[in-house]
């Protein structure tokens, strides 16, 4: 059908106001590279929604995404085991309650600052609409650097976060978690101080105990949620995960998670990786050698070189990542731009068939070209990592309901999940005429939620 006037008009206006709004975003956030990039990658993919609903530009429903309802910024004044008065900065951001309460974690880092939490938020808007669960977009954290310090400093640290962040949060309101920082040991002493000042035992923060709340394999769900994700992608073209070889990066949650569904699934994971360097084991990372990268994470050294001196015929290389092994799969579940154009290219020339994010925006946007132009599966982490909020929400479902699933049945929902994600995906890169572009079909499937509840509840 040949291209009438109009119609080339309409593109050309939601072209012209993506492009706009990208540079009003730029200049009022000046700084900001993390939150510029996040903003850039799901904007430029949203054109042709834009085309079929030019109500959304009428009423500024992106405008009014990318500016977060509320940001938070405090104080937080602790003592450390010398008597020493320390000061952090604390941060809460919540960025849009379209679809339900605020929802995403909590980082302690000395990198955190405005700018990656606002990036992270903003893409936890996507990755909760995807999951099909009531949940908003939010983040926070803090610069502080629980490494090295001791269980009394961390708890004061975490009573003192949450004095300030408590007035702000509720199960109805905003339902933090944990992330890079924060695990069991600080959902609990924030718990406990949360419940001492609301005076009420409530769903306030997931990642919580077993015996108080919490979900069962919360800890490892949203690595179990990217190696689902990367399985449906392998079926599209025919494959599996059984019989592949991945390349893992981090050793946290994400990747303990991630190695062992690979390995429940029939494929092997032969690297992990720290801010050391990286771990090749070409028997695989499986039985003691997977349990031990919990004594690893343990440990609080946050580096990888001691498995290589405990177990036979691994290898250690430190100061580089994993990307340059021969691999089928790679699975970046460290850390935001992990993965560089470099790497990229390396992985394409040794034969990668597919890419699948753990961590929160780990390929750089020029990795990502390459992957795109390669015609690899490549799947982004608003999708792919999906898996770990979306098991938060079970447990805000079971702290409502006043009751506890089994692992096997959290794992079926969770698995159900990452199917209907992967499905959406799919469907809506079809309709957008790019069949097989994860990343539109993501970006354009957890939008449509978002915004037919935006335009529904009216100009707030």
């Amino acid at each position: 059908m040949p291209k009438t006037a109009a119609t080339t008009e309409k593109k050309s206006s939601a072209h012209d106001y993506v492009n706009g709004l990208i540079e009003h975003v730029v200049s009022k956030n000046p700084g900001e590279k993390e939150f510029h990039q996040a903003v850039k990658e799901v904007l430029e993919t949203l054109t042709p929604i834009l085309e079929k609903h030019p109500e959304y530009i009428k009423a500024k429903i992106l405008d009014r995404l990318v500016e977060p309802e509320r940001a938070l910024i405090f104080r937080v004044a602790w003592q450390d085991d010398k008597g020493e008065t320390r000061i952090n900065r604390g941060f809460r951001v919540q960025f849009n309650s379209a679809i339900g309460p605020y929802k995403g974690g909590l980082r302690f880092h000395p990198s955190v600052n405005l700018s990656i939490l606002k990036f992270l938020g903003f893409e936890q808007i996507f990755k909760n609409s995807l999951t099909t669960l009531p949940m908003g977009g939010g983040k926070g954290g803090s610069d502080f650097d629980p490494k090295g310090k001791s269980d009394g400093e961390v708890m004061r640290f975490c009573q003192s976060f949450m004095t300030e962040l408590f007035r702000h949060i509720g199960p109805d309101t905003d339902v933090p978690a944990g992330d890079i920082g924060v695990g069991g040991r600080e959902i609990g002493f924030m718990f406990g101080q949360y419940k001492r000042l609301a005076n009420e035992f409530t769903g306030v923060l997931t990642g919580k105990g077993t015996t108080w709340g919490g979900s069962l394999i919360r800890p490892e769900a949203t690595g179990y949620g990217v190696v689902y994700f990367c399985e449906e992608q392998l079926k599209t073209k025919g494959a599996g995960l059984k019989g592949k070889t991945v390349a893992v990066s981090g050793f946290g949650n994400v990747a303990w998670g991630a190695v062992k569904k690979v390995n429940d699934l029939g494929g092997k994971a032969v690297t992990i990786s720290g801010p050391d360097g990286y771990i090749y084991d070409k028997d695989g990372i499986e039985g003691d050698k997977w349990e031990y990268m919990l004594k690893l994470r343990a440990s609080g050294q946050d580096i990888v070189a001691p498995y290589a001196e405990k177990f036979k015929g691994a290898e250690f290389h430190a100061g580089k990542k994993p990307w340059c092994v021969k691999v089928d799969v790679a699975l970046p579940c460290a850390t935001q731009n992990e993965l560089n154009e470099k790497d990229a290219a390396e992985l394409v020339k040794n034969g990668c068939m597919c890419v699948t994010e753990g961590a929160n925006m780990p390929c750089t946007p020029e990795a990502v070209e390459v992957f795109m132009t390669a015609k690899l599966l490549f799947a982004p982490g608003k999708a792919s990592n999906a898996g770990g909020v979306a098991t938060s929400g079970l447990e805000m479902s079971q702290n409502s309901m006043r009751m506890s699933w089994s692992s096997e049945e959290v794992d079926k929902h969770l698995h159900e999940i990452m199917v209907n994600i992967h499905n959406a995906c799919v469907t809506a890169a079809k309709e957008a005429g790019q069949p097989g572009n994860y990343v539109m079909g993501a970006n354009i499937a957890g939008f449509k939620k978002v915004a037919e509840a935006m335009m529904a509840q009216g100009l707030v």
